[in-house]
């Protein structure tokens, strides 16, 4: 018998607590998105009004070519702009990436028993901390995502997080190998991307910068089921990621959007949303409010948005690089000197994402905690 959600907190036990995720509820067969689902109207994602981004990816090999200058000028243009862009020869191999996606079904599609086996372990104080951050919202995403520890940190450490069930995780949806190659390289992709930018401004990072800025790296999967109405809802509303470099594996299903608010040639504009169509096998990259902060504002990180679908779930797997809790972020001094101002105040990056964690998200909101007014 299905559930009748007679007040709020029966369907948010029913979806977080119980294990259930947003997937429970398309699994009974609505017949529409609960109220809680309804995104107000300017919220809402209109798949007609929206741009597509018909830039071709650009291609990683290059760079150990003579069309070397010419595909950093690209990524550096992409990141003072847009924020994304979709890059191919990568390094990471094509049956990687359809085995990640497969894996993230096969682990989304498992009865939520079976999921929640994955929970133990995970702190009561992070598991409470995710609620919390879900109550906050007036309106609900209509997607589900594993917590980040239950994946990179069980893969990497799990007998020191006391996740016990690492093993049984991987070996049902995907080999420890497979996921830690892709984040391997992944890592190896995002070093040359920061050290390209970095170049671009006139700054020379040291091996200890670089990893201060890119310390930690986590791998979320996340699942976007199939929605009865994708016209009401959102699959993740509009926000930019907090860290220094996202790398984003797309399925071939779409849906991701991105506020364009300069031109190519870095012209402001009437602010609009474009959709990053899937390229197989693309990776796609965007710029997070950490780097936003270190360049000083050239690069701007991307404010983005999920859009759901009626046809088919989709699923997506980002890499987030980002600094360590105790790193200090700021301005990098040979911009601010270039520049003659500092529009942001340095910032311990713990403090940082406590207020984007401790906020609901509202766009770019959260880089207002570092900026100078």
């Amino acid at each position: 018998m299905a559930p009748s959600f007679s007040d709020a907190d029966s369907m948010f036990n029913f979806v977080v607590r119980d294990g259930n995720g947003v997937k429970g509820l398309a699994d009974l067969g609505l017949s529409k998105v609960p109220q809680k689902y309804v995104q107000p109207r300017e919220e809402r994602i209109d798949k007609l009004n929206a741009t597509l981004n018909n830039n071709s990816p650009i291609d990683l090999s290059k760079l150990d070519g003579p069309d070397h200058d010419q595909v950093v000028e690209e990524i550096a243009t992409a990141a003072e702009t847009l924020g994304f862009f979709q890059v191919v020869n990568h390094g990471v191999p094509v049956e990687l990436l359809e085995a990640l996606k497969i894996a993230a079904h096969s682990f989304f599609g498992q009865l939520a028993e079976e999921k929640s086996a994955y929970r133990k372990g995970v702190s009561l104080a992070r598991w409470c901390s995710m609620e919390q951050v879900l109550r906050q919202r007036k309106r609900r995403h209509w997607s589900g995502r594993t917590i980040s520890a239950c994946v990179i940190l069980m893969i990497v450490k799990p007998a020191k997080f006391g996740l016990k069930n690492a093993e049984q995780l991987f070996n049902t949806c995907i080999s420890r190998e497979v996921a830690l190659e892709f984040l391997r390289i992944s890592i190896k992709m995002v070093r040359k991307l920061v050290e390209i930018l970095m170049g671009k401004l006139g700054v020379t990072l040291d091996d200890a910068k670089i990893d201060a800025l890119i310390g930690l790296k986590m791998v979320n999967m996340n699942f976007y089921p199939i929605c009865p109405n994708p016209e009401l809802t959102v699959g993740v509303g509009r926000h930019s990621d907090l860290g220094t470099l996202t790398v984003l594996l797309q399925d071939g299903i779409g849906g991701l959007y991105v506020k364009v608010e300069e031109n190519m040639e870095g012209k402001k504009q009437e602010a609009e949303w474009m959709e990053i169509p899937p390229i197989p096998g693309a990776l796609v990259i965007n710029i997070g409010d950490t780097l936003q902060i270190v360049s000083n504002g050239r690069y701007k990180s991307a404010e983005h948005r999920v859009r759901t679908t009626s046809v088919q779930s989709r699923v997506s797997i980002p890499v987030f690089a980002i600094p360590k809790g105790t790193e200090k972020i700021g301005p990098l001094p040979q911009v601010v000197e270039s520049d003659g101002v500092a529009l942001y105040r340095e910032v311990v990056f713990e403090d940082y994402m406590n207020n984007f964690f401790g906020n609901a998200h509202g766009g770019k909101k959260s880089l207002d905690f570092a900026r100078i007014y």
